[in-house]
């Protein structure tokens, strides 16, 4: 049985500290993506939005654009830099800076579903679903304020199942796959 640190020793991590915890581990998790591209000849850069230049470069938005235009894959890491947003706030806020077309989700299951299709057998799945639809319902799809961001910004999400790799590739030739939010 895991406890957690505060079952442990009485003590809670500080918020931003386990915030900027969490952020340091995203960039080695960009880096480890970035080492797997090029390993099969992908070109690919990591830009963080907390300075480490010697691993990475810093997120520019227009030095991002210029990768992009050049066909190399870019990887975000670090989230916004800020405690308290999410990864899927900073994901939302890159894909708006860098103009994407749609914002790609995979997910432990295979769509939107009006409740965890694992604990309510009627949940309801949703082939296309609106932004404010799921704000009204608390569908959890992403956090609140990145769900906010993608309606206030036209920015659609396509939300998929990881459980099948290859969902990945149908999911970028734009396959009908998951549930379109937008």
């Amino acid at each position: 049985m895991e406890t957690s640190g505060e079952e442990e020793t009485g003590h809670q991590m500080e918020r931003t500290t386990a915030d900027y915890m969490g952020m340091l581990a995203t960039a080695m998790n960009g880096l480890a993506l970035q080492d797997a591209l090029e390993a099969r000849g992908i070109y690919s850069r990591v830009q963080t939005a907390i300075e480490m230049r010697e691993i990475a470069e810093p997120f520019i938005q227009r030095k991002a654009e210029k990768h992009l235009n050049r066909k190399r894959v870019v990887i975000f890491a670090c989230g916004t830099g800020h405690p308290y947003f999410t990864t899927d706030t900073a994901a939302v806020l890159r894909a708006i800076e860098i103009n994407a077309d749609v914002i790609l989700l995979g997910k432990s299951i295979d769509a939107v579903y009006s409740a965890d299709p694992k604990l309510e057998l009627n949940a309801t799945r949703y082939e296309k679903i609106s932004y404010m639809e799921v704000l009204e319902k608390d569908l959890k799809v992403m956090d609140s304020t990145a769900t906010a961001m993608c309606r206030d910004n036209n920015m659609p999400l396509l939300v998929f199942g990881i459980s099948d790799p290859e969902n990945i590739v149908r999911a970028i030739k734009g396959e009908k796959i998951g549930t379109i939010v937008s």
